[in-house]
C-alpha cells in the first residue's frame, strides 16, 4: 500500500505525506511518512479552533465578544475579510467560522491573538502532538518568507516562490521556523474532536459542524463524491504545498481520520493533478482499511 501511494504522489509531481486511520480504531491506518514535520499552512487553523472553543469553556474568553477589523488589521488572503475595504465588526465565533470555512486569514490571526500562539502550543503537547508548532500563525509565516527571499514586500516574496524559473530558498519551507505538524499529530487531533475528548461534548460538536462547511472539494472530499458521504476538512496551502486534514464519514456508520500533506515539484499556483491526488491517496488508503479490516462496532460508540 505505501509503494502504490507513493507511486501514486510520484504521479501527480508531489512529494507527499500521509495518516489515514480508522477514526475509532487507529491502529489500523496507513502511513507514509507520517511522522515527519512538515510546514502546515493553513491547517494551523485547526488546532487554533480547538484552543478556541477550550478557552470559552473556561470562560478565559467570550465567544459573542464583538471586534471591529480595520483596513489597518488585514491580512493577506484571497477570501473573506482579507479582500474588504472598509471596517467589519464581528464576534470572535463567527471569525473561528470564516477562518475554518474558507479559510480568512484576517479572521484567524484577529482569534489568534485573542487566543495566544503559547496557548495554542500548549493545548497540543497537552494532547500528545509534540510535534506542532504554530509560531505566530499565517503573519510569521509571511514575516519570515519576506525575509528569507530578501523581498521588499510580501507579494514579491510570493512572486518569487511561484517561479519555476528560480529557486526557493531552503528556509521557505523549513518546519523548525514556521508552523508545521505532522500527518500523525493531525490525525490525533481530529480523532480527539471526533471522540469529544479535544473539549467538552458540546464544543466538540460545534467543531465538527463548522468542519462540515468548508466549500472546498477539489483535494479530500475529490475522493469522495457521493451525497451520502460527508467530508469535514481543513485545507492547507503555502507555495507549493497543498494540504488538507479531515475525517470522512460513511453511511455505514464507518469513519476515517485523513491526512494528506504535499509539496509540489512545481510552483504553479493552479496544478489541479497535485490537489486531485490528495483525494485520490486518501480514498485508496480508506479502501485498504475497509477492505481489510471490515466495518467494525465499537460497542461504546454511542453516535455522538
Amino acid at each position: 500500500m505505501e509503494h502504490r501511494i507513493r507511486k501514486m504522489f510520484d504521479d501527480a509531481g508531489v512529494r507527499g505525506w500521509l495518516h489515514v486511520a480508522e477514526l475509532r480504531h487507529p491502529s489500523s491506518h496507513v502511513a507514509v511518512d507520517s511522522e515527519e514535520p512538515v510546514p502546515m499552512g493553513s491547517v494551523y487553523k485547526l488546532p487554533l479552533m480547538v484552543a478556541f472553543w477550550r478557552l470559552v469553556e473556561t470562560g478565559a474568553i467570550d465567544p459573542a465578544a464583538q471586534m471591529t477589523l480595520h483596513p489597518a488589521d488585514r491580512v493577506a488572503g484571497p477570501t473573506g475579510i482579507s479582500v474588504l475595504s472598509d471596517p467589519v465588526t464581528l464576534s470572535l465565533r463567527d471569525m473561528v467560522v470564516l477562518m475554518m470555512s474558507i479559510s480568512d486569514n484576517t479572521a484567524a490571526h484577529a482569534v489568534l491573538r485573542a487566543v495566544g500562539p503559547g496557548v495554542v502550543d500548549e493545548m497540543c503537547a497537552g494532547l500528545g502532538m509534540p510535534d506542532t508548532h504554530i509560531h505566530g500563525g499565517v503573519v510569521s509565516t509571511f514575516a519570515r518568507l519576506v525575509a528569507e527571499t530578501g523581498s521588499e514586500s510580501l507579494s514579491a516574496a510570493m512572486a518569487r516562490i511561484s517561479d519555476n524559473d528560480d529557486i526557493a530558498p531552503s528556509g521557505v519551507y523549513d518546519p523548525v521556523t514556521q508552523a508545521s505538524t505532522t500527518p500523525e499529530d493531525m490525525a490525533r487531533l481530529l480523532r480527539a474532536i471526533w471522540t469529544d475528548r479535544a473539549a467538552s461534548g458540546e464544543h466538540c460538536s460545534v467543531m465538527r459542524e463548522i468542519m462540515s462547511r468548508q466549500p472546498w472539494t477539489h483535494r479530500l472530499a475529490s475522493g469522495f463524491p457521493y451525497d451520502d458521504v460527508a467530508v469535514y476538512g481543513k485545507t492547507g496551502t503555502f507555495g507549493a504545498m497543498r494540504h488538507e486534514a479531515g475525517v470522512v464519514e460513511f453511511p455505514d456508520g464507518s469513519a476515517y481520520t485523513a491526512v494528506v500533506f504535499t509539496q509540489a515539484a512545481r510552483a504553479d499556483a493552479r496544478l489541479p493533478r497535485a490537489d486531485a491526488v490528495i483525494g485520490e491517496v486518501a480514498r485508496e488508503a480508506v479502501e485498504e482499511l475497509h477492505g481489510n479490516q471490515g466495518v467494525r462496532e465499537d460497542p461504546h460508540d454511542t453516535g455522538a
